[in-house]
């Protein structure tokens, strides 16, 4: 039995008060009632939102959007020109117009054949007042660059494999890690449920399923991992092989072959021809001047080229396109990161930039501050030579 309290006045139980409370004022009970539902749905909804995989937010943010200019870097290659393949089709899934925007030139006879093969509708910029949205989505790239005003420009979303500090004011992936940025897109689909489904497939399907990936999509997405891996050979993770074994079903061979085989520009040829007769080679290093080119894409190439060599680890190929000088390196040597390697070349020369990853690097620089316009002494062309050796070999 329940003790009294001092001077014979009982304690009511809990549950007792709260009757007590209820019977007096219905409302206070109903007004705690709602009050725990809100809290409880609130931690349902905050526990949801935690658990959503990076393609459901993706495609979340971009619902709140009416359209988007999505933007490849200068010059695209597959990787980035999937990539913004694959942004419109998850913005068409929720109603939202796109715009898919590069600044540059489509100029590599891979990246032309890419465009042609898919039909796609690219639309070209030079300044920063050609965007067609003010809600700009950055893919294969994580800072905007090549156009006028692109300083100025603030991207509510990023989608990157490069390294970098770029960030997208409302949603930013970058996942350095990554051989491709085609591959963050396959697992947004893949995470999403759409299914990588053959054209005959699809077609017998007739939209019966929720989420059929479309195959121009699929056949881009796995193209651009094969080319920025060179056929899942280099700089490859996990990632790469899990993403094309989803896009596998959903991909037209034909159209695969077309891009991946197209006709080489002569030039091209003859570009890798003087990269390999004027190369230069320096303990396990080689450089190559090819002088002056029409097609700087030829440039990279070349450097493809000369990696083949037997005995060489790490090429640099250099080539002069009107004032500006192109650089393209490769390695396979742990020794040498390719993209630190050219920034530091190019590092005390005005206005020069370059960059990449470990394996893969390529920069620009005018031949005017090159040789001394600007402050600093200036280098000519052997010693500029001179100076990609040494940092290949650790000396800069």
């Amino acid at each position: 039995m329940p003790h009294a309290a001092a001077g014979g006045v009982g304690v009511a139980a809990p549950s007792d008060a709260a009757s007590a409370v209820a019977e007096q004022d219905p409302l206070v009970l109903a007004a705690a009632v709602v009050g725990l539902l809100a809290v409880l749905v609130a931690l349902w909804w905050g526990i949801r939102r935690l658990r959503r995989t990076p393609g459901e937010r993706f495609a979340s943010q971009l619902a709140a959007y009416e359209d988007v200019s999505v933007l490849m870097h200068p010059n695209p290659d597959p990787d980035a020109m999937a990539s913004a393949l694959a942004v419109a089709e998850l913005a068409e899934e929720v109603g939202v117009d796109t715009s898919l925007q590069y600044p540059g030139q489509i100029r590599h006879q891979e990246n032309r054949a890419f465009e042609t093969v898919l039909d796609l509708d690219f639309d070209q910029i030079d300044t920063a007042s050609d965007l067609l949205s003010e809600n700009v989505v950055l893919v294969d790239h994580n800072e905007p660059r090549g156009f006028a005003g692109a300083e100025g420009v603030d991207p509510v979303a990023v989608v990157d494999h490069h390294p970098g500090d770029g960030t997208g004011s409302e949603f930013t992936d970058v996942r350095p890690d990554h051989g491709a940025c085609a591959s963050i897109f396959a697992e947004y689909f893949e995470q999403q449920n759409w299914d990588a489904l053959s054209p005959e497939e699809a077609e017998a399907i007739n939209g019966d399923a929720d989420r059929v990936l479309d195959s121009d999509t699929a056949t881009g997405l796995l193209y651009g991992i094969q080319s920025d891996t060179k056929h899942l050979t280099k700089g490859c993770s996990a990632a790469e092989f899990a993403a094309s074994a989803y896009l596998y079903d959903g991909i037209d061979e034909d159209r695969l072959d077309r891009i991946a085989n197209p006709q080489v520009d002569a030039e091209v040829l003859d570009v890798k021809a003087r990269a390999i007769d004027r190369r230069s080679v320096r303990n396990a290093f080689a450089v190559s001047d090819v002088g002056e080119v029409s097609n700087a894409d030829a440039i990279p190439q070349a450097a493809d080229e000369l990696t083949r060599l037997e005995g060489v680890t790490a090429v640099v190929v250099m080539g002069q396109k009107g004032d500006t000088l192109h650089l393209s390196g490769r390695s396979r040597d742990d020794r040498v990161h390719m993209g630190k390697t050219l920034r530091a070349v190019v590092e005390e020369i005005p206005m020069a930039n370059a960059g990449g990853h470990a394996r893969m690097g390529g920069g620009q620089l005018s031949v005017e501050h090159m040789e001394g316009l600007g402050p600093g002494d200036g280098l000519d062309r052997q010693e500029f030579v001179d100076r990609l050796f040494d940092a290949m070999a650790g000396d800069i």
